[in-house]
This record gives structure tokens, C-alpha cells and sequence, in this order.
């Protein structure tokens, strides 16, 4: 699925697409890389979106969850399952996201 064009997207920065995948995929820059998870907490299904990012982790805006951009791994409660995290190809001012939906 086509994102289109990342690059004003500034260090430390997230942005939402909410009509991608059953919950939405949320792209953060950190440290330079793009990273593409869910946007719903886990433990609350919340959209992380409404969050913040903090260095490495994107926390929930209800109860803190934080979750490892990267990965997808949760920090700890209240979060018990781990968020999924998506593959981008980004090519000259177009990212593409493969969303496998199950």
C-alpha cells in the first residue's frame, strides 16, 4: 500500500494512516529510520497515535503502554502482548507498507 512521500516526516515525529490495515498503521522517525507498527494499544485499543514518542518507544495515551518502534515489543504492563510491526520500502519520495491482514 502506497504512503507516499516521507520525507518531511522530522526526527521524532509520527504520523497515522488510518485507513491502512484492520488498525491503522502508525510511522514513526527515529534516529533517522522509518518504522511502521499498528496504531492499537494491546492492552486497551487504544490508537498510539494519540500517544507520544519517547526516544525509542511510542507510549499509549491512556495508560502508558510503550512499545518499542522497531520491534514491536511491549515495555512492560500494562501491555502483555507485543504490537505488530510493519516491513517499509522507500523508494526516492514514495514508502510503501506491506499490511498483511488475517
Amino acid at each position: 500500500m502506497h504512503l507516499g512521500d516521507l520525507s518531511a516526516l522530522g526526527e521524532g515525529e509520527m504520523r497515522c494512516f488510518a485507513d491502512v490495515g484492520p488498525n491503522g498503521v502508525l510511522v514513526c522517525r527515529v534516529d533517522g529510520a522509518l518504522h511502521a507498527l499498528d496504531d492499537r494499544c494491546t492492552h486497551a485499543r487504544a490508537p498510539l497515535s494519540g500517544g507520544r514518542l519517547r526516544g525509542g518507544s511510542v507510549m499509549c495515551p491512556l495508560h502508558g503502554a510503550a512499545f518499542d518502534v522497531a520491534t514491536g515489543a511491549h515495555g512492560g504492563p500494562p501491555a502483555a502482548v507485543d504490537v505488530r510491526v510493519y516491513e517499509l520500502q522507500c523508494n526516492d519520495d514514495e514508502t510503501e507498507v506491506d499490511v498483511i491482514i488475517d
